[in-house]
C-alpha cells in the first residue's frame, strides 16, 4: 500500500522545529480579538502580534492568528523565528541615525550615550530591546498602529549599516576616526581638545589672581594707574619790548 502524496500548503516544506534553539526570547506586543456574525451568532478569532530576539543583534516579528489566543501566539512565535535577520550594533546602540517607514508610520532612530536606556513607545521598545540594543532615541511619527511600528522599526534596523560593511561595499576606507567601543558598566569619558593641562606655576597664578586684593595693594594700584595732579604753571612775563615809536 503506497503512501498518499502530501497536500496543502506544507507540501515538500519540512516542519521547522524551534524546541532546541536556546538563548531566544519572545514576547506579544497586541492581541487583536475580530468577530464575524453569523447565522448562529457571533464567531470569534483572535491574532498576535510577536516579537523575538536573542538580545544579541538578532531579531524578528511575525503575526500569527487562531481561533484561540494560544495557538495564535504560538503561530506568530513561529513566524518571528523563521523572519529573524542580523542588525549591526556599536556597543550597546546602533552605529548612526537612521528613519524606518512602513505605511504612513515612520520611527526615526538616533544613537545615544551609555547610560540615556531605550527611549521609545511600547511597540519600537519590544523590537529593540530584544535586538539587544540598550541605549538608543526614538520618535515616532505618523500613525500609531502597533503592527505599523514594529514594521517600521524592523525596516530601520535592516537599513543600518556598519563601517565595515560600507569599506566593503564601497572599496575604500573611511577617513574618520577609530570607533571606540563603551566599556560595560562604564560610561566613556571623550577628552575635549580645546582644554590643556595646566602647570602648577598658572595654577598658582590663576588663584593668586582670584584671590581678593589687600587694602595696600588696593591704594599700590590706584597709585601707579592714577596720573599726580600738578598745579597749572604761571605764565611769566614777556621781556620783549612789544612798544612801537610812533
Amino acid at each position: 500500500m503506497g503512501t498518499r502524496p502530501q497536500r496543502g500548503r506544507g507540501r515538500g516544506r519540512p516542519r521547522a522545529d524551534f524546541d532546541d534553539e536556546s538563548g531566544i526570547e519572545d514576547t506579544v506586543v497586541k492581541l487583536y480579538r475580530c468577530a464575524t456574525v453569523v447565522k448562529g451568532g457571533r464567531r470569534f478569532s483572535f491574532g498576535a502580534l510577536v516579537v523575538v530576539g536573542d538580545r544579541n543583534g538578532q531579531v524578528g516579528h511575525g503575526y500569527g492568528k487562531a481561533n484561540e489566543v494560544p495557538p495564535a501566539v504560538e503561530k506568530g512565535i513561529k513566524q518571528a523565528r523563521r523572519n529573524m535577520f542580523p542588525v549591526p550594533l556599536r556597543g550597546t546602540t546602533i552605529p548612526h541615525r537612521v528613519i524606518g517607514r512602513f505605511g504612513a508610520s515612520r520611527v526615526v532612530m538616533v544613537p545615544a550615550a551609555e547610560g540615556t536606556g531605550v527611549i521609545a513607545g511600547a511597540a519600537p521598545r519590544a523590537v529593540l530591546e530584544l535586538a539587544g540594543i540598550k541605549n538608543v532615541l526614538t520618535k515616532c511619527y505618523g500613525s500609531t498602529s502597533p503592527k505599523n511600528l514594529v514594521k517600521a522599526t524592523i525596516n530601520g534596523l535592516k537599513a543600518l549599516r556598519s563601517r565595515a560593511t560600507v569599506e566593503k561595499l564601497r572599496g575604500v576606507t573611511l577617513d574618520l576616526p577609530p570607533e571606540r567601543e563603551p566599556v560595560e558598566g562604564k560610561e566613556p569619558v571623550t577628552p575635549r581638545a580645546d582644554v590643556q593641562e595646566e602647570s602648577p606655576a598658572a595654577v598658582a597664578v590663576v588663584e593668586s589672581e582670584a584671590a581678593p586684593p589687600t587694602a595696600v595693594a588696593i591704594l599700590e594700584v590706584q597709585s601707579e594707574t592714577t596720573p599726580e595732579t600738578a598745579a597749572p604753571a604761571t605764565p611769566e612775563p614777556s621781556t620783549e619790548d612789544t612798544s612801537h615809536d610812533a
